[in-house]
């Protein structure tokens, strides 16, 4: 019995490891994505809010962002994968995609500085500091983005970093849909 004792930890590591790779080569092969954890905003109409822009503290309200699609993406300073999806975003506001973001349960400061940093692809920066705008919107972390048809209605949900693979897949052919000329920028 002590003997055994010896290597429990060793069998427990080995137990957390198959569970580990179990599910990451579900990820890998497509079993299980970031997607299938339903929103239930998805075909709804974005909550009602007020908040203050990062840049200059001016409120923002529902009303003024809807209109055209648009992604509405949620980040943070302390969210690494945010820090990897960064780059693609700002290509793809380079390339005309009108991206409104949601600076979730961060410091304004380091926000504003990362933007400086980075580059900015953002046409407006809501700041959720106390995260209840996220709370409204279900969010379970960051990132995750929310593409939004013309009429405000959340029309997917995406929840873990943007790349050009998961662009391609999920976000072009429903933003080819949605948008008037039939392209997706």
């Amino acid at each position: 019995m002590q003997r055994f004792k010896l290597f429990l930890p060793l069998v427990i590591f080995a137990l957390l490891a198959a569970v580990f790779f179990g599910v990451e080569r579900r990820v890998q092969s497509g079993d299980y994505a970031p997607t299938d954890l339903p929103s239930a905003l998805v075909d709804k109409p974005l909550p009602n809010f007020s908040e203050p822009a990062l840049d200059d503290g001016r409120l923002i309200n529902k009303a003024q962002i809807v209109g055209e699609v648009f992604l509405l993406n949620v980040w943070a300073t302390w969210c690494p994968s945010c820090h990897f999806e960064h780059p693609f975003l700002v290509k793809l506001a380079a390339e005309g995609v009108n991206i409104v973001s949601i600076d979730y349960k961060d410091e304004a400061e380091a926000a504003k500085h990362w933007l400086a940093e980075k580059g900015n692809p953002y046409s407006v920066t809501l700041f959720d500091e106390d995260g209840s705008l996220g709370l409204d919107l279900g969010v379970t972390g960051a990132p995750e983005t929310y593409l939004v048809d013309a009429s405000g209605t959340v029309r997917f949900r995406y929840q873990g970093a943007l790349d050009q693979r998961i662009w391609d897949k999920e976000f072009a052919p429903r933003m080819a849909e949605l948008s008037p000329s039939g392209s997706a920028q």
